[in-house]
């Protein structure tokens, strides 16, 4: 299943239209400023580095079956995620700090359990921007969600390696010194974890439907460009020691957060990528820069809506929406919150990958008043256009669409 999938993501890939995406990925960064959301991203990661090992290492070592795995597990990971000329002396370092947090109480366990917690709660948040979702999810939801990220994931990681544990147990100093079939055994488990990682981060993380066919996709890409990079800054710290000849011993510190930046760099470009996949494949799109764009493109909406009550479905999905409208999803969906706002439109929550949740237009269209959109979208409510709103109080969604 694994090898199907990573064919179909492949030709996925073979037939996007990247010179485009790489405009709009150039153009993203900047208007979204991902360049200070990678190092605010930098910053919790270095402070919920050693909890988030900490915690992720007691929910392992809670199963019997699992507590033997303890130290291959925390040299795979470090191994498998940062560079290999900084991967020992980084994973000296935890260790000495991650023991020291394990003879904690159950009060500063908790302190850095939500250290811990800390950054998944900013990488949520900056996921939903990119996805533009301003709607979070319920603190119930959040934390369901995050519990398990942090339970389930070490746990499905360590039963991976556990399918190694021969190879494992001969192990030395390093996963990666063994022959040249095994070798290639870890790098493909590391590669395919690594993959679905990412991909359960864009799937799971933003509080909207992101199919699975543009998850596979991207997140092959992101992991694809993330062991490149990590290859290519192994080989410049090895051919050119800039930062071991102006920082000493204390080389590992600057590295490390040079490698974190960059890694998040480009799992948001990812995100980036895997949020614009529909409307990059849809090629030209209309222009949006145009006066009462919104408004424009929310009664359109509501249009399509209206023709789709005759369908067997009954509504639409924002994918299908945006295509019949020729416009980005991203931009359609704070449109569609608005219509939900003013309980115009609803959203029936059928989350599977051959349906994805649709939306149904709830308002009677001939005696709704309009007035509700105008004032969001259009003309606000004011003195100073009371007089001009007033000659609108009366139309109904019935006399524009």
């Amino acid at each position: 299943m694994i090898v199907s999938y990573l064919s179909n993501a492949l030709a996925r890939l073979a037939d996007f239209p990247w010179r485009m995406a790489a405009r709009h990925l150039r153009d993203r960064f900047a208007d979204d400023r991902l360049g200070q959301t990678a190092g605010a991203l930098t910053f919790t990661t270095t402070i919920a580095l050693v909890p988030l090992i900490t915690v992720t290492l007691a929910v392992v070592t809670a199963f019997p079956i699992f507590d033997q795995f303890q130290n291959v597990l925390q040299r795979w990971l470090i191994e498998s995620l940062i560079p290999d000329s900084i991967s020992r002396q980084v994973l000296g370092y935890l260790t000495q700090f991650t023991n020291k947090a394990s003879r904690l109480g159950s009060l500063s366990f908790a302190a850095l359990f939500f250290s811990a917690l800390a950054l998944v709660f900013t990488i949520d948040r900056s996921l939903n921007a990119i996805w533009r979702v301003y709607k979070p999810r319920a603190w119930g939801e959040r934390l369901l969600l995050y519990w398990s990220a942090l339970t389930l994931g070490p746990m499905l990681v360590t039963a991976s390696l556990v399918t190694m544990a021969s190879v494992i147990s001969w192990s030395g100093g390093s996963l990666r010194s063994q022959g040249p079939g095994m070798k290639w055994a870890l790098d493909v488990l590391e590669f395919a974890l690594l993959w679905g990682g990412i991909s359960a981060l864009y799937r799971f993380v933003p509080n909207t439907h992101v199919p699975w066919r543009q998850v596979l996709g991207g997140s092959l890409a992101t992991t694809i460009v993330l062991e490149v990079a990590r290859s290519l800054l192994t080989w410049y710290l090895g051919n050119m020691p800039t930062f071991s000849l102006v920082y000493g011993a204390f080389a590992t510190v600057p590295i490390l957060l040079v490698w974190i930046y960059i890694t998040w760099v480009i799992v948001l470009l990812g995100a980036v990528l895997v949020a614009s996949w529909p409307s990059l494949m849809m090629g030209a799109l209309r222009d949006s820069n145009t006066p009462g764009w919104h408004f424009q493109l929310a009664l359109e909406t509501l249009r399509l809506l209206r023709d789709a009550r005759q369908l067997d479905s009954h509504g639409l999905d924002s994918l299908r929406l945006a295509t019949q409208l020729q416009v980005d999803p991203l931009q359609l969906e704070g449109v569609l919150e608005t219509l939900q706002a003013i309980d115009w439109v609803g959203l029936l929550s059928e989350e599977s990958p051959e349906r994805p949740p649709r939306y149904v237009l709830l308002a009677d269209v001939n005696n709704t008043l309009l007035s509700p959109l105008l004032h969001r979208l259009l003309l606000p409510e004011g003195p100073s256009t009371q007089a001009m709103s007033a000659r609108w109080m009366t139309w109904r969604l019935n006399d524009v669409l």
